[in-house]
């Protein structure tokens, strides 16, 4: 994520004409309404501990210290609006250069959730809604000194990428807070259909730039001069299933909220371009979805983006496992730490990451896991996580980072005298072929690195997926070693201490200890065998 230049103010720009084309949607966009008042009050992270979930993992100290790390780098981040910046809820920053980004702040919201009883970190999602258009867009980085967009809308690399939904539904299945979806479907809908008028092709293919998609550096178009801020003409992969994904979640939102009637545009859409992405950006000898070249040909480049398709749902049975493949192969995805954003077998791979050039992203990381979940490929999902947080940790581990992470930090984006603590802490991204941060690597980033050490830890290392809406939880349990967590979240109110004994074999039959405030079903599935606990409410 390459620091952007400030533009000028709105107000600078007061000579030219007006030219919103009005999306109604926005006019129910309540954040729009609400006046700046003094925030609540931030709790500070000694207190915040005693509220926060609270796992234990037998022999895995060191993880469990890069959980807490985690937590106490992104109560550092916590932020409240000002009278200058018009921002309306409390936020956390992006820990990056003074602005806030819409894709890292909507990662940081998948492991935030499960800190919400301290802090509410959706509602940094909130300051986003606040400054969209009256024609519907949302700019991607906002300065939290001013509140101004740091982009003007027609910028090719003004704005996404478009994850805000996915962001936003996610929350609401892990925690089933209807009201939420109600507030931000009309302004998620506006910012969909802006996206659709302005960021796409006649086909109805969708376009970004290396800034927009977010993997700044990756050589996506052809003149390494245009990498960060030029579409090369070209149907990105990532952007057009993206734009998929969008148009899921917002079906199924329209669902849940009783708007399917404003969707037919929507549906339309999904269908045309699921179609689209499997006829045209579809490899069938390399089994991999690609960029499209404006001739027609794709693009011979597998990066982490065609992954999206997993999440966007529109990969066909017969595709699955050759797409899949991919993930498990040490020429491609396969490295010493999974997954590296472009593949081990392109030319500009790079073994040290060089940002997008291989580098370890614990944001894309999370997207591939959660797609693999969705398609029945959860134990592949499981051997990643394992792999990917136990690189973080020995990394968080490590006293001689600072070689290679700060100092090409500073020198790659001209911060000359800035000191960093870069000791037992996250970084921005990983290498893929060795134990270290990535090359031009941010330290003590928290930001989406909470990732990893957090909702990973919780979701695909222990196995927990959480159902408020049916008061259900599934535990996949796959390790062998005494595990569990304190205090985990179910729903608004409801509170779990969940226990695992340590186990012999992977089909021994589990002894778990459960405690909860509220009724609930827990069901248990470990290799062989399953079983469902009905739990009572303790009082």
């Amino acid at each position: 994520m390459t620091p952007s230049p400030v533009f000028r103010s709105p107000k600078a720009w007061a000579e030219f004409y007006d030219t919103h084309v009005v999306n109604p949607l926005v006019q129910e966009n309540r954040f729009l309404a609400m006046s700046w008042s003094t925030p609540g009050r931030l709790l500070p992270f000694s207190k915040a501990k005693q509220i926060l979930p609270d796992p234990f993992w037998a022999e895995h100290d060191t993880t469990i210290d890069c959980y807490w790390r985690a937590w106490e780098l992104a109560f550092q981040n916590l932020k409240q609006p000002t009278a200058k910046n018009d921002f309306v809820s409390n936020y956390c920053d992006s820990a990056f250069n003074g602005n806030l980004f819409m894709w890292d702040a909507a990662f940081v919201t998948a492991y935030g959730l499960y800190g919400r009883r301290a802090f509410n970190f959706q509602g940094t999602l909130d300051n986003f809604y606040r400054k969209q258009h009256p024609d519907g867009f949302i700019c991607r980085e906002i300065a939290e000194s001013n509140g101004q967009d740091t982009f003007q809308r027609f910028d090719p690399s003004s704005t996404g990428p478009d994850v805000l939904g996915w962001a936003e539904w996610n929350y609401y299945l892990k925690t089933g807070q209807k009201e939420r979806l109600e507030a931000v479907f009309a302004p998620l809908l506006a910012y969909h259909q802006w996206l659709r008028r302005y960021h796409t092709w006649p086909d109805g293919s969708y376009w970004s730039t290396g800034w927009g998609c977010g993997m700044d550096n990756l050589p996506r178009v052809e003149s390494p001069d245009d990498v960060n801020w030029s579409h090369g003409n070209l149907t990105w992969v990532d952007a057009t299933l993206q734009a998929i994904l969008s148009a899921r979640v917002l079906l199924e939102m329209g669902l849940v909220l009783g708007r399917q009637a404003e969707l037919g545009d929507v549906r339309e859409e999904l269908q045309r371009l699921s179609k689209f992405v499997n006829k045209f950006l579809w490899d069938e000898e390399r089994q991999f979805y690609c960029d499209r070249r404006p001739d027609g040909h794709l693009s011979s480049m597998k990066h982490i983006g065609a992954y999206w398709a997993l999440l966007a749902r529109c990969v066909p049975p017969k595709r699955l496992r050759g797409f899949v493949n991919h993930l498990d192969n040490p020429v491609e995805f396969n490295r010493l730490h999974r997954i590296p954003a472009l593949s081990a077998d392109d030319p500009a791979f790079q073994g040290m990451g060089d940002y997008w050039c291989g580098g370890v992203w614990a944001p894309t990381n999370y997207m591939v896991l959660k797609g693999l979940d969705q398609n029945g490929q959860q134990e592949l999902a499981h051997q990643i996580a394992l792999n990917h947080v136990s690189n973080v940790v020995q990394v968080f581990t490590l006293e001689d980072t600072h070689w290679e992470g700060a100092e090409q930090f500073q020198q790659f984006f001209h911060l000359d005298g800035l000191q960093f603590d870069d000791k037992h802490t996250l970084w921005e991204n990983y290498a893929p072929d060795h134990a270290r941060p990535g090359g031009k690597s941010k330290p003590g980033y928290v930001g989406w690195t909470g990732l990893p050490p957090i909702a990973v830890l919780f979701e695909d290392v222990f196995g927990l997926d959480p159902q408020p809406l049916s008061q259900r939880l599934t535990w996949r349990i796959r390790l062998l070693e005494a595990h569990g967590i304190r205090r985990y979240p179910l729903g608004d109110e409801g509170l779990v201490d969940l226990k695992c004994e340590s186990r012999k074999s992977l089909d021994e039959i589990p002894q778990v200890e459960i405690h909860s405030n509220m009724p609930l079903t827990l069901d248990i599935i470990w290799e062989g065998g399953a079983a469902t606990l009905k739990i009572e409410k303790e009082s």
